[in-house]
């Protein structure tokens, strides 16, 4: 066995033994009930099966718990191993078992709690394949992702889940990537393009060279940060720590104090029975992976679920431009062509190179060629790199598209046209300059209007759009959604100074989506990233959105506000219900029996009201 298995054969015998000693518990008391009440038998020989049930469970679970005190873990359910040997001693043996079942039950019940409202997060691992289709010598074979290497060469056959990441080395097709936005999109794939794992591949089989292993794929990357989601525990859950620390003590002192009162042992079990386990410490890990789950079945994963807590106490805002106030997705506007170019022709071969690209103003070149009627053309030695534009050879011309510095560090500035607001491309055919074409980012529809409500619903003190475009299109674009205070220009540096001094006056929220937010993300108290475009962003940021819609913002705000509410509501509450039980105990009005079902109740209501944070609860959304 690898080692790496280690750690989940630990898990999955944790995950199963509570729900064993709980059944086994179940059985027992059941069973002693029926001997002790049915059949004519001695009280010793009807305990029979409660002295399996604390000799086996409780034993494993006093011994469990007295680990956890030793490394100085101390907590409520330390509560639950003083009841279950103080049951002993007084030979209140059911008192005793109802204890083992109650606390093991507690936890099986979190268990399934947290797997049920982890379901959707589950969805997304169930959907990666287990095998890929590795060429060998001419012949394929279905191996394992986990031997899969770089440059390995696979098929990848029609309808199929791409297994990693690649570049097409033949084949001409499509793929869907919406697991990646949650929309249809639909990206043409020819010899050169990347692939990505997760993506579903179209009606035609294409040979792949891997790029990444599958544990580095960008499917990979999303399943890791999920599972990190899961692992995580954010300051509230903590502090729910800290309230346990504080009840374990008063609910001891009032168990002492019931026994000096009443000079009756049993009235210290009886008051430790009802103590114990503070349902907080289960009902606040069920409503924060609650909570996770319906973010995530709304296309937000919460990478940290600390910022659950923390993004309902932000009072500045820090918004980037391009793809987050606006779609991200330019129109074209003026084709500006050389003298001796066609402009129908330039047209249709940049057209034919930008369908295998993923840049941003790719969609607004084919949108304008589909509007003219031009037919797409074969490209071949597509080439891609970041800051080199874009190549490729259609029909024998060699078609580069590229940037204004580009070219004009090539000699080619005198015969290009005056800059001018918004975005720009340069084309150039054979090293030749071909034309300039011009696009602009039209703002989102309800731009003006989320950024109208955060003052009066989210409490937002101050509102500032950051970009690195020019003044003129930043300025623009602030007018038109409601933004006074506007930093055009900026460097990622620039973003991450703002961004800090914005922090260390009050928590601040960071909104972005390129590769030059990252720092910005990272320095805000709250990141959120917008789309896929980059997996650093996505790392720098404590939620990625991954639909690119400011709705969906927003319904984050509802989602972390009604999750801190709920999850206080069960803490709270069970403890209040648990004090009232323990008075009642502390008076006699409790045995120990009756007191462990009660706090069995308890339990079971917090985390009930806790799974209420796994659904919506009505609009999450309020502009």
């Amino acid at each position: 066995m690898a080692p790496t298995d280690v750690p989940a054969r630990t898990r999955a015998f944790s995950l199963t033994r509570e729900p064993l000693i709980a059944a086994l518990a179940l059985v027992g008391i059941l069973t002693h009930l029926v001997l002790r009440y049915t059949v004519d038998i001695t009280p010793v020989r009807a305990s029979l099966p409660l002295y399996l049930v604390l000799g086996v469970g409780g034993s494993v679970l006093v011994v469990e718990l007295a680990v956890k005190l030793a490394r100085g873990q101390f907590g409520s359910d330390l509560l639950a191993g003083m009841s279950i040997v103080t049951a002993v001693l007084l030979g209140e043996y059911l008192a005793g078992s109802l204890v083992v079942l109650m606390l093991s039950g507690g936890q099986a019940l979190e268990s399934f709690a947290v797997g049920r409202a982890s379901s959707a997060l589950q969805a997304l691992a169930r959907r990666m394949p287990s095998i890929a289709h590795r060429q060998v010598n001419g012949t394929v074979e279905d191996v394992s992702l986990d031997v899969i290497a770089v440059g390995d060469h696979l098929t990848i056959f029609p309808h199929e889940i791409c297994p990693v990441d690649g570049t097409v080395l033949d084949g001409h097709g499509s793929m869907d990537e919406s697991y990646l936005t949650g929309e249809p999109f639909v990206m043409s794939k020819g010899p050169g393009s990347e692939v990505f794992s997760g993506a579903i591949n179209g009606d035609q089989a294409l040979a792949v060279r891997a790029i990444r292993r599958a544990v580095d794929s960008r499917y990979a990357r999303i399943m890791t940060v999920m599972h990190e989601s899961e692992q995580r525990r954010p300051r509230l859950r903590r502090l729910g720590d800290q309230l346990g620390v504080i009840y374990t003590p008063i609910a001891v002192g009032l168990a002492v104090a019931a026994w000096w009162w009443s000079g009756d042992p049993v009235r210290f079990l009886a008051v430790l029975v009802v103590a114990t386990p503070c349902p907080l410490l289960i009902a606040i890990p069920v409503a924060i992976i609650g909570s996770i789950s319906l973010a995530a079945r709304r296309g937000i994963v919460v990478r940290d679920p600390a910022v659950l807590e923390q993004v309902d106490r932000c009072r500045t805002i820090v918004l980037d431009k391009t793809g987050t106030l606006t779609y991200g997705e330019p129109t074209l506007t003026d084709r500006l062509i050389a003298p001796s170019f066609d402009a129908p022709r330039v047209l249709q071969l940049v057209a034919s190179v930008e369908r295998y690209s993923r840049h941003p103003l790719a969609p607004a070149i084919l949108a304008a060629a589909r509007a003219d009627g031009l037919t797409l053309l074969q490209a071949t030695d597509i080439n891609e790199r970041p800051g080199e534009g874009l190549e490729a050879v259609v029909e024998g011309e060699r078609v580069r598209v590229v940037g204004r510095r580009q070219l004009e560090a090539l000699g080619l500035g005198p015969q290009l046209p005056e800059g001018a607001g918004g975005l720009e491309c340069m084309v150039t055919l054979d090293g030749r300059y071909a034309a300039t074409f011009r696009f602009r980012d039209a703002p989102r529809d309800d731009s003006r209007s989320f950024i109208g409500h955060l003052w009066s619903r989210h409490h937002y003190n101050r509102v500032l759009l950051v970009s690195g475009d020019r003044e003129q299109e930043v300025r623009y674009l602030a007018e038109h959604v409601g933004i006074s205070e506007v930093h055009a220009g900026q460097s990622p540096e620039d973003k991450v100074a703002i961004t800090r001094a914005e922090a260390s006056r009050a928590p601040t929220l960071f909104i972005g989506d390129g590769i030059n937010d990252a720092p910005a993300l990272a320095t805000a108290t709250v990141g959120i990233a917008f789309g896929h475009q980059s997996e650093i962003t996505a790392e720098a940021a404590g939620v990625v959105i991954m639909d690119t819609s400011l709705k969906r913002v927003d319904e984050f705000f509802h989602i972390s506000r009604r999750m801190r509410r709920i999850a206080l509501q069960s803490a709270v509450g069970g403890m209040v219900l648990s004090v009232a039980g323990m008075l009642l105990a502390f008076g006699g009005y409790l045995p120990p029996v009756v007191g462990a079902v009660f706090q069995e109740v308890i339990d079971l209501a917090a985390v009930l009201n806790a799974l209420r944070a796994a659904t919506p609860g009505g609009a999450l959304s309020d502009y």
